[in-house]
């Protein structure tokens, strides 16, 4: 036990017990103990790995404090808590972090450079332009990303540790160490083995900035300017025209057909027929098809390959051809489709080549103005456009060929079973659980895992080669499980050596690397020792906590619970807590596209941990909190009550308890039994994982304990010739525990503190209060404590010091309140300095009459 400071303050207690909880080995995972009560008494947390690529900012704070309470909670219940932290390292937000601090970019076709040294460090993490960068090679920039990622996860964990997080930080994974890429790498070589992961050559959106493939799941709208353009198709027989109106005109020599409604009675007559393109006449046909809007423009639409999804929809289902005229770097390719053959037609064509599509539009406007094609002026108008969530550009759509993962959008049983997984969970709060299920029941195509990048989980797969060396798709090669992790532009396939890479007849590695999703979708399996730990991972598995931000149920929690499925044919865990958005004081989500995101870090050297802790828990799951660093008025609120906590612990402390002390006055044995409500309500909380109200009915209770109780029985309490003393004495310290442990999940730091000074161990390990059982009237202290507030109100009115004396007061009340307040009418008088109290009957409590000692008395 610690001995108690003449002034107890919050400074410095972050240090000092982060500390002593590494030193005791408070929060590690105790495997012989977990073993010893099987898995029911474990509580395991997939924590979510928060990305490398930064700073972490305030909404970090907020809901992994969430998670951190619920924790603490299950601990002192008894659990055997696992709750490991990752790190997630790879991904596209890595690697741009790299490009813009470093100055550099990736070139694979470039050699290694020894001891290469970057032209800067320390970039402010900004957009720069790629002719600014040096470029380097693949190894040298992986190896960058990896110094980075480094740095900022030593950042990361200290401010975690600042936070008070209980993880067991020897339970810690990165995303792109070796045993995590080697169960990446084992998980997809299985659902390959099971036919849930197949390659297809396919549109695919497509980041030209990036040089990636984006999958369904990382796309966000953005409103962006736009104009219809309205186009003259020529009928092939020569009977008039057909006018479209589009908003990509640039990709008019891609156009294959055109589309209208069924019952569109206006193009009825021309379903069946062709029509010839402006410009380049090509000639094309005109089908009917129910995703054609009437009401849309002329109400017939040019399908090209490809302008948007609906085009993919339509290429597809109507069984089209494919003329893509954009390349990667999102220009118009050089070679024009073979279907454009006239000398107009290719020098047309030659006008747009190797121009992006804003120049490519821009001078086929002018084309098809000195043609006399287009008509009218282009009518401007706003409207969303797919951007992927990390990018500054328009997605694309290209052709190419990627790997995928079946995810229930084209298989009716999968998609059944996953919202069959999701409904058997439980979801804090309930209505996220509807996300889910939209979520999945909107999904257009399967998950799309393969990214043309270069820092992360190799695709573990080479390509034998034909007598041409040309790749043959229809002959993929795999590793044997033994080896991995693999690298296949480095490593060689079984049957093969590495003279034979890239010569016909040999084989050829794939370069693609995984998706940053496909990795941290297994997350549960690289916490939880998943093929490499057997033991631990049935003591863990399935986890019972998800908790995560309700902005990636689409993308983290789909994917872990879509692997999960495949693999072990359940959810990965019991229950999902997703927390809600911090928004700015103007309501505005927070976020690093904005501006507005508030890092937290002078938030808790100035206000201290407990108080940031207090104001998170102070949030129930899935509600949005507002945060205005000029005036937090809730951490404020947080920072007054945990120095309370420890003022008050010591003020209690103070009273030494006799031994063989029983409680026996009735208003401690009220206060008691009003406590013992208080522990069944915060525990029914906890449980149902609303850590706010808990929070809410601990700290409504301890500010009545610490204003009317306390205040009504220090003089009793300090009176060692009262033989009320003991049980005064003895009432303080059980509460001071229980509120103590109550608290302790919250106010971390200041509930071990004041634990420390009269308890052996710490509070977060010791066990959760149960009711204490005393057969008190809780009605005692209400009632006390309302008499309390109207002798305060009535010296404050008669402009009298708290302390003056009171010859008599009448006190009005129902019978039945007066005679609760004759059981504790001693502290009454005491803390009230009242000679004499008469009772007069009312319907509610309040002093009809006081009567002051004299000052000069």
């Amino acid at each position: 036990m610690s001995q108690i400071p003449d002034k107890p303050a919050l400074e410095g207690l972050e240090q000092k017990w982060d500390a002593a909880w590494s030193e005791q080995g408070t929060y590690l995972f105790d495997r012989d103990a977990a073993k010893a009560k099987g898995r029911a008494g474990v509580y395991s947390v997939d924590t979510p790995p928060p990305t490398a690529s930064g700073s972490l900012h305030i909404g970090h704070v907020f809901s992994f404090t969430h998670t951190d309470v619920k924790v603490r909670y299950e601990r002192m219940r008894g659990k055997t808590v696992f709750y490991p932290m990752g790190w997630d390292d790879n991904g596209l937000p890595t690697e741009r972090r790299v490009q813009n601090y470093y100055g550099v970019r990736c070139d694979p076709s470039l050699p290694y450079t020894p001891d290469f040294t970057p032209p800067f460090e320390g970039g402010d993490n900004k957009s720069s332009k790629a002719a600014d960068q040096v470029p380097i090679s693949r190894r040298n920039f992986i190896e960058l990303c990896e110094r980075l990622t480094v740095e900022d996860e030593k950042h990361f964990e200290a401010l975690f540790r600042q936070l008070g997080l209980s993880v067991d930080w020897t339970q810690t994974y990165r995303t792109i160490s070796d045993e995590t890429v080697r169960t990446s790498q084992l998980a997809f070589l299985r659902n390959v083995e099971r036919g849930e992961a197949y390659q297809s050559l396919a549109p695919t959106l497509w980041d030209i900035d990036f040089r990636s493939a984006i999958a369904q799941a990382e796309l966000e709208d953005r409103d962006q300017p736009a104009a219809y353009h309205r186009v003259a198709f020529h009928l092939t027989d020569g009977s008039g025209d057909i006018e479209i109106e589009t908003t990509r005109p640039e990709l008019l020599a891609a156009c294959v057909a055109l589309v209208a409604h069924p019952d569109d009675e206006r193009y009825q007559p021309h379903f069946g027929s062709t029509v010839r393109t402006p410009l380049f006449d090509v000639e094309v046909p005109v089908l009917a098809h129910p995703l054609a809007q009437k009401d849309k423009g002329s109400g017939i639409a040019m399908i090209c390959t490809f302008g948007d999804v609906t085009d993919i929809i339509w290429w597809r289902e109507l069984d089209l051809p494919n003329r893509t005229i954009l390349g990667k770097d999102g220009r118009i390719v050089a070679e024009a489709p073979d279907v454009i053959v006239t000398d107009a037609a290719r020098a047309a064509y030659a006008e747009l080549a190797g121009k992006t599509v804003f120049s490519a539009k821009k001078r086929i406007v002018e084309l098809l103005r000195e043609s006399g094609e287009l008509i009218g002026d282009p009518k401007p108008f706003t409207h969303p456009v797919k951007f992927y969530e990390k990018g500054d550009r328009p997605l694309e759509i290209v052709s190419t060929r990627q790997w995928y993962i079946r995810n229930g959008a084209r298989d009716a049983e999968l998609r059944e079973k996953l919202i069959a997984l999701g409904a058997g969970m439980s979801w804090h709060p309930d209505f996220m659980r509807v996300r889910y299920e939209n979520w999945t029941n909107g999904l257009t195509g399967d998950w799309l895992v393969s990214r043309q990048r270069f820092f992360g989980v190799p695709i573990p797969v080479w390509y034998g080669l034909d007598e041409n060396g040309e790749r043959d798709y229809s002959r993929v090669l795999t590793p044997d499980l033994a080896t991995l992790p693999v690298d296949p532009t480095v490593d060689v396939p079984p049957g093969y050596t590495e003279e034979q890479r890239g010569v016909p007849g040999g084989f050829d590695a794939e370069r693609d690397i995984f998706d940053t999703w496909a990795t941290s979708s297994l997350t549960p399996q690289l916490a939880g020792g998943w093929e490499r730990d057997p033991e631990l991972w049935e003591l863990v598995a399935p986890f019972d906590m998800r908790p995560q931000g309700q902005d990636i149920i689409r993308t983290w929690l789909f994917s872990t619970m879509l692997r999960s499925a495949l693999e072990d044919d359940r959810a990965p865990w019991s229950d999902a807590a997703i927390s809600g958005f911090i928004v700015d004081p103007d309501r505005k989500k927070m976020s690093k596209s904005k501006g507005n995101v508030v890092t937290p870090a002078d938030i808790l050297a100035q206000h201290g941990t407990d108080a940031v802790r207090y104001w998170s828990a102070s949030s129930r799951l899935g509600a949005d909190a507002a945060f205005d660093p000029q005036n937090p008025t809730q951490v404020k609120i947080g920072r007054r009550l945990a120095i309370k906590v420890l003022n008050a612990a010591k003020f209690v402390l103070s009273f030494p308890v006799p031994e063989g002390a029983e409680v026996t006055h009735a208003l401690d044995a009220s206060m008691l039994a009003a406590l013992d409500g208080v522990v069944r309500e915060a525990t029914k909380a906890y449980d149902a994982y609303d850590h706010a109200r808990a929070l809410e009915v601990t700290e409504a209770f301890f500010w009545t304990f610490c204003d009317d109780y306390l205040e009504l029985v220090k003089e009793r309490a300090y009176n060692q010739a009262d033989v009320g003393q003991a049980s005064a004495a003895l009432a303080l310290r059980l509460a001071l525990s229980t509120l103590l442990r109550l608290l302790a999940p919250v106010l971390a730091f200041a509930a071990e503190e004041a634990w420390s000074w009269f308890e052996e161990g710490s509070v977060h390990t010791a066990a959760w209060p149960e009711p204490l059982g005393f057969e008190g009237d809780p009605a005692v202290l209400t009632a006390v404590g309302e008499a309390l507030i109207g002798i305060r109100r009535a010296k404050t009115e008669a402009k009298a010091s708290q302390k003056t004396a009171v010859e008599r007061v009448t006190i009005g009340a129902t019978p039945a309140i007066a005679a609760l307040l004759r059981e504790a009418e001693g502290d009454l008088k005491a803390v009230g300095r009242i000679a004499e109290i008469t009772y007069q009957e009312a319907e509610s409590t309040s002093v009809l009459d006081i009567v002051l000692v004299p000052q000069e008395a």
